[in-house]
């Protein structure tokens, strides 16, 4: 194997200071000028792209030389803004954190009642992962790592913070309410939101075949959304 290999957690440490290398290297000649002259746009869609492909073929299967050629920037631009094809795959996965947290924080759940929150809480995870098939793919490759690399990215155990605090919060609200059962984990609720909506995805076309019941017609996954956001609420009632 000719991809380069670095320790992913220097790599995402070390990320910031290509970056601003990569400002500062826009002034001199080379045939990466075009490319480095916006660093910010070039990372974005190296990332877009790589995620399409450690989603579709993993760690081991993804190929620097392909990524590199769909984004028609080089290998060596590639190296210099993520270090290695781990430290890209990191990147990814952090990329990828990023998104779906940032669009949970706005929801506002703060500004709704306790089983009004939870109820848009669930919606929106079944939504999300049901449009993001990648986002489910890449968090299996990971798993079939065994965490390797999730677990060395500082950035991904921050990312994952406010959701639990979000959790914790629509639900303390909802017992303090009395429309919650005062007994339950935030996180092993955070956790049976996630694996429902989880299996949508990872098994929709094993259960589909197995079952010879279609998982993605308009009807079926409006009741199945349904089903799994009152799952969650009379789980939590008292």
């Amino acid at each position: 194997m000719n991809e380069m290999v670095q320790d992913p957690s220097k790599a995402s440490g070390t990320r910031a200071t290509r970056q601003r290398g990569a400002r500062d290297a826009a002034s001199t000649p080379g045939a990466d000028r075009v490319r480095i002259n916006d660093p910010d746009r070039t990372m974005a869609n190296i990332l877009q792209v790589a995620t399409a492909e450690f989603a579709d073929k993993g760690l081991a299967g993804a190929r620097i030389d392909e990524i590199a050629a769909l984004t028609s920037t080089s290998k060596r631009m590639i190296y210099y803004y993520f270090g290695s094809k781990e430290g890209l795959y990191v990147a990814v996965l952090e990329d990828a954190y990023r998104r779906i947290r940032r669009i949970e924080s706005e929801l506002h759940l703060e500004d709704l009642a306790p089983e009004q929150a939870l109820r848009t809480l669930v919606g929106f995870t079944v939504d999300y992962q049901l449009a993001n098939p990648d986002f489910i793919r890449l968090v299996m490759n990971e798993n079939m790592h065994r965490g390797e690399y999730i677990t060395q990215s500082a950035t991904i155990q921050e990312l994952n913070i406010p959701v639990i605090h979000a959790v914790r919060d629509v639900y303390q609200r909802g017992v303090a309410a009395g429309v919650f059962r005062p007994d339950v984990d935030p996180v092993d609720l955070h956790m049976s939101i996630s694996a429902l909506c989880f299996f949508n995805v990872a098994n929709r076309h094993t259960f589909g075949a197995i079952f010879k019941r279609s998982l993605d017609t308009p009807a079926a996954t409006a009741q199945r959304r349904e089903s799994i956001i009152e799952m969650i609420v009379r789980f939590l009632r008292p």
